[in-house]
């Protein structure tokens, strides 16, 4: 009599390791979603990027970064962005010089220190309100506090600090969950070495989660390189150059941009185009050493 077994004793029918061809099926089906989703998602920055990149190309000469609009009417060939571009990178400077080493602190006592207290969860609902702000709301809170009730003037120190407000909560968030991904092992075996907590945040707990600092930092610094409603508020309008963020009236290649795309002449509709195309230039170059120095910096794991 048959006892249904192979020549070895073993059972007949599929195997353990086998997967039927429904599975397969479904898999390869889901699969190619991810891959169609993929593409769609490109499709849009594609075409923003080869637009811009085509427009842009018009202008992209080296007039347009040695000399500023300064005595250019819109409707006159030549005039270039100079001035806009030092003060973009001066007002970005200093906006991630204020909000980085507040909004890290900030992260690294919500993740380390603040557990489940009262004041933690304080900061973290604040931080979310924050992130919902609309960028002209900050700009408006800066002319009503910085230039109207202190009576300062125009400058890029009152647009950074509006920056500022928009850069903090991005880099809270991104810092924050990136120190949560640390593994608690690192934390309790350099605690078991007698290691302080404030050692063991700073040598062990930040190089670990490093890399993906720096990306939260960078994205944040690309939202606030590209806003221009707290500027319009804040660092007025200029078309000369302005090399002191703290004294008087500064450009930056947001307002620029605006400022030429209104202008229904067709030089200055190039100029804003090659505007936009020096501006995501700019910031996919910081992008770029950012994430250099940052796998410069990581741990080897040696």
């Amino acid at each position: 009599m048959s006892t249904g077994r192979g020549p070895a004793g073993k059972a007949a029918g599929p195997s353990l390791t086998s997967v039927s061809a429904g599975r397969k099926v479904k898999d390869r089906v889901v699969q190619g979603l991810v891959y169609l989703a993929f593409l769609l998602a490109l499709v849009p920055l594609v075409s923003v990027l080869w637009t811009v990149v085509v427009n842009g190309a018009k202008r992209l000469d080296p007039t347009f970064f040695q000399f500023s609009m300064n005595a250019v009417s819109g409707s006159d060939k030549g005039g270039g962005a100079y001035h806009a571009i030092i003060g973009t990178l001066e007002q970005v400077l200093i906006t991630s010089l204020i909000a980085v080493p507040i909004a890290v602190l900030t992260a690294i006592y919500l993740v380390e220190y603040a557990g489940n207290g009262r004041l933690g969860k304080l900061i973290s609902f604040t931080v979310d309100v924050m992130t919902g702000i609309p960028s002209i709301v900050a700009g408006l809170f800066v002319l009503a506090l910085w230039l109207l009730t202190f009576g300062f003037d125009y400058s890029g120190l009152a647009g950074s600090l509006a920056l500022t407000i928009l850069m903090i909560p991005t880099v809270v968030r991104a810092t924050e969950e990136m120190l949560k991904l640390v593994p608690n092992d690192l934390r309790e075996a350099s605690y078991a070495l007698g290691v302080p907590r404030w050692r063991t945040v700073c040598f062990v707990v930040l190089p670990t989660a490093m890399t993906g600092i720096v990306t939260g930092v960078m994205l944040a610094v690309a939202r606030v390189m590209g806003e221009t409603a707290p500027l319009l508020l804040t660092i007025f309008f200029t078309k000369a150059i302005n090399n002191d963020p703290f004294t008087g009236p500064q450009a930056s290649l947001p307002t620029f941009i605006w400022e030429q795309a209104a202008d229904p002449s067709q030089n200055s509709i190039d100029r804003a185009w090659t505007g936009a195309l020096v501006l995501i230039g700019i910031i996919m170059l910081l992008n770029l050493v950012a994430r250099f120095v940052a796998r410069r910096k990581a741990p080897t794991g040696r």
